[in-house]
């Protein structure tokens, strides 16, 4: 009963003084804005990431010159190149992977009567190279064992490649030019959007045999493994790492000149990147939480000398000392309140409206809004400790004596 008098005295006293109450809420506006909109937006590009990285593939291994995510180039720049022995040598002996395929790449013009794409990624790959990155056909066929082994001139196309040069026409069967070479497009891959600005159905795959005879033997390429069980991708690591170094005869003593590289690399470097935007967003909100928080007690002080007089009434009507601590407490805890909700809606409208106007995509998670109100909960908490202590102290002759 009591606390309920409280919370009404406090509501009556904010709204006497509602503008200054919204305008004593602006730090805690910019501190929970900053930390909704911020979150919103980090956790939709882990959302992005994260399907991007599963349209990779779970136990997808990469065998590369080079490591990801290292900056010694000058360290690896003298290894030699992953070539056509180490593709033959994985895709014979290693037992833990049900797929290996070569990528090499170029890029080049793609050509269909009149229109072409000025500038077309082409992978040379094998026919396993669909099913270990998990893209297939929408329509039209993958490769067969013969467009490898013969080196036939056909092309599996993006679906962005097929808009742009066929528009609402079946590309199945027709005829383009890659560069200077005519081709049979025999498949359109499945639609697969934008990651971070970049278009996922701008590309084209031919036969990695058809790629040495057109484009050249002499391009740098990888191996793409796909491990049979993901719970088993060490073990894989260090199968093809053993294969590896038989291949190139490294001794016991020397060590390894390539790399096996897989997905989770690119989500931990993604981490650290993630990390330090919620290191800096939480500086941010800090600060405004923290100014935010002393001005909710400057005011409160404030309000505590201006109700001197009303202080003094209660206390002299029977009021304990703590009733008059809860109640101005009340008001500190809706004053912060109420800048966390002001900043849970403009946050959540910031993440929506940058998702609406840019690439990037915004999840407002609940969790987050959650968090918002705790936090400035527990900076109405803090920060109104003192002056409601303040009030509760006063003594009750001299408080109605106040003029």
């Amino acid at each position: 009963m009591v606390f309920w008098q409280n919370l009404k005295i406090a509501l009556h006293a904010l709204r006497a003084n509602l503008m200054r109450s919204i305008l004593t809420t602006l730090g805690i506006i910019i501190g929970i804005t900053t930390v909704i909109a911020i979150v919103s937006i980090v956790d939709g590009l882990n959302d992005a990431f994260s399907a991007e990285l599963k349209s990779i593939g779970q136990g997808t291994l990469y065998v590369q010159k080079f490591p990801w995510g290292s900056h010694d180039w000058r360290k690896y720049k003298n290894y030699p190149d992953v070539g056509w022995k180490e593709y033959k040598a994985i895709d014979r002996y290693a037992t833990l992977i049900s797929g290996a395929s070569p990528i090499k790449h170029a890029r080049k013009p793609m050509k269909w009567s009149n229109r072409r794409v000025k500038s077309v990624s082409i992978s040379g790959v094998n026919k396993q190279y669909a099913s270990i990155r998990n893209i297939f056909p929408a329509a039209g066929r993958n490769f067969s064992h013969l467009d490898i082994e013969r080196a036939r001139n056909v092309v599996l196309i993006g679906h962005d490649v097929a808009e742009e040069l066929f528009g609402p026409r079946n590309p199945v069967g027709q005829k383009v030019r890659i560069g200077i070479d005519s081709f049979t497009v025999i498949g359109v891959m499945s639609e697969r959007g934008d990651f971070f600005d970049q278009n996922l159905d701008e590309f084209a795959l031919i036969p990695y045999t058809t790629f040495n005879k057109t484009i050249g033997h002499d391009r740098h390429f990888t191996i793409i493994v796909k491990v049979i069980d993901p719970s088993k991708i060490e073990q894989a690591k260090d199968e093809l790492r053993g294969i590896l170094r038989r291949v190139r005869k490294l001794s016991f003593v020397k060590e390894d000149n390539f790399a096996i590289n897989q997905v989770d690399v690119l989500k931990d470097l993604y981490d650290k990147l993630t990390g330090g935007l919620y290191a800096a967003m939480f500086a941010v909100a800090g600060i405004s939480l923290l100014i935010g928080g002393i001005g909710i007690m400057n005011i409160m002080l404030v309000s505590v000398t201006e109700r001197t007089r009303e202080i003094g009434v209660r206390k002299a009507l029977g009021a304990k000392s703590h009733w008059i601590l809860i109640q101005f407490l009340i008001e500190s805890v809706i004053l912060a309140l109420l800048g966390g909700a002001f900043g849970v809606c403009f946050g959540a409208g910031i993440a929506k409206l940058v998702a609406s106007v840019s690439p990037l995509p915004a999840t407002v998670r609940l969790w987050s809004v959650i968090t918002g109100f705790l936090f400035s909960s527990f900076v109405g908490i803090i920060f109104g400790i003192f002056p409601a202590r303040a009030a509760a102290k006063k003594n009750p002759i001299e408080a109605l004596r106040y003029e």
